[in-house]
């Protein structure tokens, strides 16, 4: 082929890819439509329907500089953190090779080589056929300048080699498009990583504050209770009471004395928990953390929003929507490959016997041409693809939908552990103050003789019961409203 058919050749091939690069085979991904509730159920007193302020930054609203500096640490150290946004890398790559399919490629070789004939064979045999082929001009039975040579011949070459795939079909664009949704899915994955880590790092610090609460109460008690050990024990030995007050005193005592090591192993471990999360040994957080601190209060109202807001705020439902577009775009991929696959090749080159004439346009030589590649018959293979490819874009459409309602029924779980957890604990105030006037009183009137012991253990006893479940309580409504957040999608910035 002469050059000019050859630049006729490659007008046409072009112009034909331009005209049918629209030819996109496969669906166009487009969101489905969900039914949406336009309200919540359950907003009640202390939340409101306002759009979050600051919902990337939703710990700073306890207010508490120890928990935004366990933040802080955990978002620079945590080691599942850093796993994804390894993932994101990788994805990002990933699509970046992927769309190198859209352009040619070009690749360099060179060698030097020495032949040497046979003596017992034909001259147009063995290296000489290689070098006619190699060489334009060059005889089979004559050197480089036409003799003939029976030794060692040299043979120096460069050559540069180009393809490109012409994507008549968009087999590489949906690929890039399913590459492209695989890069935005991992970086959802990311986030969705990052809200749970917040949530978890919050969760630990507040039943760490939990239990060194109620160790305090513990500890409180148990002072009171030695107290009343006492008195029983001066009583008895007055002769105004039996042993058997002693002996109830002492036990009520041992029994509260139990929970100590309990609620120290839950401050320990609540610790060593914070340590795994912010990818630190565990020293450095059980000096910083061992002493006591109150459990973070709760702001006077919290704005969540409105349910249409999760499919943007959520990662995990944006994740699903994300790999739900990929698959769709993998099923043009898997059509594509219905039809041939279009392809422009070409070398360019220079080769002598002499590398003195290497640079000679004499030297040069080159070759271009189309080619296509089409499977005629596969036994059914390609079509059993397509199928396959669609069942699993079905099982992603399933799998985001099912991601909306349980981002749904999170929000509205959260919310109703929100606000009555919040009434149970006003509840518990009250018991508390009533259990305390109770034991006062009682104390005093068995100090006075006027009532029995039985009256007191009672009181004290209910009175530790309830003071516990307060702080429980406390305890449970800072973490419901870490588990409200974390339904809600808060932790990042759109």
């Amino acid at each position: 082929m002469n050059r000019p058919t050859a630049y006729r050749t490659l007008f046409i091939f072009c112009l034909s890819f331009f005209v049918l690069s629209g030819c996109t085979v496969g669906p166009d991904y487009k969101r489905p439509e969900e039914d949406i509730p336009q309200k919540w159920v359950e907003v009640s007193q202390g939340v409101s329907t306002d759009e979050p302020a600051d919902a990337a930054r939703w710990w700073t609203v306890f207010n508490d500089p120890t928990l935004d500096w366990l933040i802080a640490r955990s978002m620079d150290a945590n080691k599942d953190l850093k796993l994804a946004r390894a993932r994101v890398l990788e994805a990002r790559a990933q699509r970046v090779s992927v769309a190198s399919g859209l352009f040619p490629t070009l690749s360099g070789k060179g060698s030097y080589t020495i032949n040497k004939e046979s003596s017992t064979t034909s001259p147009a045999s063995g290296a000489s056929q290689q070098l006619s082929q190699m060489i334009p001009g060059y005889s089979a039975s004559s050197g480089s300048n036409g003799g003939t040579f029976s030794n060692g011949l040299d043979l120096f070459q460069g050559e540069l080699d180009a393809s490109w795939e012409l994507d008549f079909f968009g087999r590489v664009r949906r690929s890039v498009e399913a590459a492209s949704a695989d890069l935005a899915a991992s970086q959802e994955n990311y986030r969705d990583t990052l809200v749970t880590l917040l949530s978890e790092v919050s969760v630990n610090y507040l039943t760490l504050r939990g239990a060194q609460l109620r160790l305090v109460i513990t500890k409180k008690n148990m002072e009171a209770m030695r107290q009343t050990v006492q008195l029983t024990q001066e009583k008895f030995a007055a002769g105004l009471s039996s042993d058997l007050d002693v002996s109830q005193a002492k036990a009520q005592l041992a029994t509260t004395e139990a929970q100590v090591p309990s609620l120290e192993t839950t401050v320990r471990q609540s610790i060593y928990r914070l340590a795994t999360l912010l990818g630190s040994p565990p020293d450095p957080l059980v000096a910083r953390l061992s002493e006591y601190a109150e459990i973070p209060g709760i702001p006077p109202e919290v704005p969540v929003g409105l349910p249409s807001d999760l499919l943007r705020r959520r990662p995990d439902v944006r994740r699903a929507e994300w790999q739900l577009a990929a698959a769709t775009a993998r099923i043009g991929v898997a059509t594509a490959d219905l039809y041939p696959r279009f392809s422009l090749t070409g070398a360019l080159g220079q080769a002598s016997m002499d590398l003195a004439d290497i640079t000679r346009s004499a030297s040069s030589f080159w070759s271009f041409g189309p080619s296509f590649n089409w499977n005629l018959f596969t036994a059914g293979k390609v079509r059993a693809e397509i199928e396959a490819q669609k069942a699993r874009t079905e099982q992603a459409l399933a799998t985001y939908e099912k991601a909306i309602l349980t981002a749904i029924q999170d929000v509205e779980s959260a919310l109703v552990a929100y606000s009555k957890e919040q009434a149970r604990r006003q509840s518990l105030v009250a018991a508390v103050e009533s259990s305390q006037r109770a034991y006062d009183i009682s104390s005093e009137l068995y100090a006075r003789g006027l009532v029995d012991f039985l009256r007191v253990l009672e009181s004290q006893r209910a009175l530790y019961v309830n003071e516990e479940l307060l702080a429980v309580s406390e305890q449970q409504v800072s973490g419901n409203l870490v588990a409200l957040y974390k339904a809600l999608g808060g932790g990042w910035k759109l």
